[in-house]
């Protein structure tokens, strides 16, 4: 079912059936009439448009619907597929256009009546993973049919109805890369009254199975029937049927026989003495802990052997050499504490480097020490002696 907001401002109404793909496209053509013409005249109106659909009265549209709209140029499209649940139940969605030029706004309101089928649902459901798809492209009334044409000449069914469209991101896939232009994926779900034909079998066969976990490309029949426009991931097919009746399998291996109905424990719960589990878990390892712990006092402070017990059993001639050394250790502390400043390195006399003989300090003996630096100066250069250069041999004054 694919509709088209009409150019009233009245309420639109819509009458999708359960289980069945609902499409309604928002034409921005429509709303632009409704904002002040381009201010330049002559130029063709290309203001960017947005919409915004909530259910009336929420914040957000229904769990069923969905929207989607690529780009601030392109429409927007509300898509969703409806369950029986929400037959007979008035939903009214709120359409608001925004001008991103002018920041105008344009409401109207979409009321959607479900109405039910009498073969809701058919029985018979296929899900077809598609990889060259946007969700939006998929959408189009044109591209729809194609791809319900292509299934329909393999399944042949007499009935064959769109159920759903899903992005494949909705169900936790990645966004492309935009290179190669790589499309996102769509989840496509179709229902039929026949059974599944033998092409579409053809994948739950133990050989495409096997290449299918190899992540290699299933061999299917029918596969250059939709080629030619849809890349269908066939490891990713998915068939189920609804309501059709299954045989039991007989008693025997792997299935469990009938041994009645299950019988739940009482609810009443017996009561229980916890005395022996808080002995076991607290008790027992408190009083071992406990007995360890005396073990060890006694060990260290009990059982210390003290000075004049040790000074007993040293020998005489050990003791007297340990006070030796501790006197004469007493004694150079003593001595450290009244000794006075050392003289820098530079106050004491040295050599000459050619003559050897005894060159006076750089400074005299009542020259103040304290204070002075461990390196010398420049200034400090007028008190030095000039020390005369050895000539080379052959030169005389």
């Amino acid at each position: 079912v694919v509709t088209i907001l009409s150019k009233s401002h009245a309420d639109r109404n819509v009458y999708p059936s359960a289980g069945v793909l609902f499409v309604h496209v928002l034409e921005r053509e429509y709303f632009k009439g409704e904002f002040p013409p381009y201010p330049k005249p002559g130029d063709s109106s290309n203001d960017p448009i947005t919409f915004n659909t909530n259910l009336m009265g929420y914040p957000d549209r229904p769990g069923w619907l969905r929207y989607i709209q690529r780009t601030l140029h392109s429409d927007g499209v509300l898509y969703g597929s409806p369950t029986a649940e929400h037959v007979g139940k008035l939903t009214v969605i709120e359409i608001t256009a925004y001008n991103r030029r002018t920041f105008e706004t344009a409401r109207h309101n979409l009321v959607i009546n479900i109405i039910s089928t009498e073969d809701f649902p058919l029985p018979y459901q296929a899900e077809f993973f598609i990889k060259n798809m946007n969700v939006e492209e998929m959408l189009a009334s044109e591209v729809l049919g194609d791809f319900l044409g292509a299934v329909k000449n393999v399944w042949q069914p007499e009935r064959l109805n769109a159920i759903n469209i899903t992005s494949a991101l909705d169900r936790g896939g990645r966004v492309p890369l935009p290179i190669n232009d790589l499309k996102e994926g769509v989840y496509v779900k179709v229902g039929a009254d026949v059974p599944f034909s033998s092409c579409l079998r053809e994948v739950e066969t133990p050989q495409n199975q096997l290449r299918c976990s190899q992540e290699m490309e299933p061999v299917i029949s029918c596969d250059k029937k939709f080629r030619a426009q849809f890349n269908i991931d066939w490891c990713k097919i998915s068939l189920v049927s609804k309501g059709v009746s299954v045989t039991q399998p007989a008693p025997g291996p792997g299935v469990l026989p009938d041994i009645g109905e299950y019988q739940p424990p009482s609810e009443e719960l017996q009561s229980r003495d916890y005395f022996s589990d808080f002995v076991i878990t607290l008790a027992v390892p408190s009083a071992i802990a406990l007995v360890l712990f005396i073990i060890l006092g006694y060990a260290m402070c009990c059982r210390r052997e003290g000075v004049e017990k040790r000074n007993m059993q040293t020998p005489d001639i050990q003791l007297v050499h340990h006070s030796s050394i501790q006197k004469s250790t007493k004694e150079l502390r003593s001595m450290s504490k009244n000794r006075e400043i050392s003289w820098p390195l530079s106050t004491l006399p040295v050599f000459h480097p050619v003559s050897g003989e005894v060159v006076p300090p750089l400074h005299p003996e009542s020259y103040e020490t304290t204070s002075m630096p461990l390196m010398q100066t420049q200034t400090n250069l007028q008190n030095q002696m000039q020390i005369p250069r050895q000539q080379p041999a052959g030169i005389f004054k």
